[in-house]
């Protein structure tokens, strides 16, 4: 990177966390004179203490990064998600010091709502201002694409349609041969400038393009190491992208051991920030909705006691992260505990169900004690549901990718629960459509997905016709 370029991107990030500083400082100071309140000293901690966790955390997931590529959805829940973890911060320190008294509600509760909306408005406008000046003045990053299929076609048709990316397509060479490439431009505004091989590299060290996206077949790894060895003499930004076979069941990531560079074909997405981020979600997200149900869970417990003979909580093996066995408690619905290698699942009117469970059952309420597997950290609030281990050796040999999502720990709900893809399993298509949200979700995660499960759960994902 030039020097200049990178003496820019310092500044800009800087006047990022000055602005945000003092949007967070600010709101929290018209909150207070708008109460009619007097300001002091605690008011100056709180501001204080509030930027420097913003900050650290904003780091963490990595809010500061370059927009390129990022939407401004995402960003907007990134910002949120950063904004009341910092608030949990400062409650969670004004109970230890016993201070939150000497705070007004009101004036904490405008300061609450209003810093995460006018921290994601002031990026929007920046965004606006950036892309505008850099549409004027040409400063889109310039992009080629060379390859062939699905993904190849999906990442043209992004680009194309994406202007807000900050990316620029000059040319689609489609090759579907790996051996001859022929020219197909995707833009009809876009004139031609690169042909053969030569061509392709002689643009990149003219600089008639920034970015180069490889999406050849791994046949050609012959014309994929001439082209990376030719284009080591040039400043272009060079990404592969994949085969579709080995990005469709799991997380595809570029990574490296040592000086070796590596793809990962099967693994976790939750893996550096993505994984702390994931763990802080689960944290807080447990806490809060244990506050909300302890007395209903108390008032459930009491309620199965008394109604039929047995346990209170019933709890099963289940496969948990890596393949490994977790126990998995949930309030007992039946009249039986069965945990064994021939386990039939509830079905329609199960005779196994008692009266005070099939009310429990339709409502999801009987999941309620996974909330503690959570905080324990042997499950997830969203993500793949998990399932007994008898059921799991006899799907893991007739459905392909069924262990795949083993990789993350098992959830309450997840993207395949409120598709509608849940309850009983009683043909191979429904088990196998489940896998296939499930996959899903893994290769498309991301904090906006989650917490829109979360919501959709909440609004109408606790009861359904399969729920029994």
């Amino acid at each position: 990177m030039h020097p200049k370029a990178s003496h820019f991107g310092y500044l800009l990030v800087l006047g990022f966390k000055v602005t945000d500083a003092l949007i967070i400082a600010t709101v929290l100071v018209a909150a207070v004179k708008v109460h009619g309140l007097l300001w002091a000293s605690g008011y100056t901690i709180a501001a204080l203490v509030a930027v420097i966790t913003f900050f650290l955390l904003a780091e963490m997931v990595g809010l500061y990064r370059p927009w390129r590529g990022e939407t401004v959805t995402r960003q907007f829940f990134q910002t949120l998600f950063v904004w009341l973890w910092t608030f949990f911060v400062l409650l969670l320190l004004a109970y230890v010091f016993k201070s939150s008294s000497f705070y007004s509600r009101v004036s904490i509760g405008i300061w609450l709502v209003a810093t995460p909306f006018l921290l994601s408005a002031w990026r929007v406008v920046a965004r606006m201002i950036f892309f505008r000046y850099a549409r004027r003045n040409g400063r889109r990053s310039s992009v080629v694409v060379w390859g062939s299929g699905e993904l190849c076609e999906r990442l043209v048709k992004t680009i194309s349609q994406s202007p807000w990316l900050g990316l620029r397509l000059v040319e689609y060479i489609r090759d579907d041969s790996a051996d001859s490439p022929a020219t197909d431009i995707m833009n009809p505004d876009v004139e031609p400038v690169i042909g053969r091989l030569d061509d392709l590299v002689q643009g990149a060290k003219n600089g008639d393009f920034d970015i180069l996206y490889i999406g050849l077949p791994t046949k050609a790894r012959a014309e994929i190491a001439e082209l990376l060895g030719r284009l080591a003499d040039s400043t272009v930004s060079v990404y592969m992208i994949p085969d579709y076979f080995t990005s469709n069941l799991a997380q595809g990531k570029w990574s490296n051991l040592e000086d070796i560079p590596l793809v990962s074909i099967y693994d976790t997405p939750f893996w550096g920030a993505d994984g702390r981020v994931k763990r802080t979600e689960d944290t807080v997200l447990a806490s809060l909705f244990l506050l909300v149900a302890a007395i209903p869970m108390l008032l459930i417990a009491v309620t199965i006691k008394l109604s039929s003979p047995g346990p209170v909580l019933f709890k099963q093996r289940r496969y948990g992260i890596n393949g490994k066995e977790i126990d998995f408690w949930k309030f007992r619905s039946m009249h039986v505990c069965e945990d064994g290698k021939d386990l039939p699942q509830a079905r329609k009117d199960d005779p196994r169900v008692t009266r005070l469970g099939a009310l429990l059952r339709r409502t999801s309420l009987d999941e309620l004690p996974q909330l503690i597997n959570v905080l324990r950290g042997t499950m997830s609030i969203v993500g793949p549901r998990p399932h007994a281990v008898a059921h799991n050796e006899l799907y893991r040999k007739r459905i392909k990718g069924y262990m795949l999502w083993h990789k993350v720990r098992p959830a309450i709900t997840g993207w395949a629960q409120i598709n509608g893809w849940r309850g009983e399993t009683d043909d191979l298509y429904k088990m196998d459509k489940r896998v296939e949200y499930d996959l899903w979700y893994l290769r498309n995660w991301s904090l906006w997905l989650d917490i829109k499960i979360v919501l959709l759960t909440l609004l109408h994902g606790f009861t359904g016709k399969t729920a029994y």
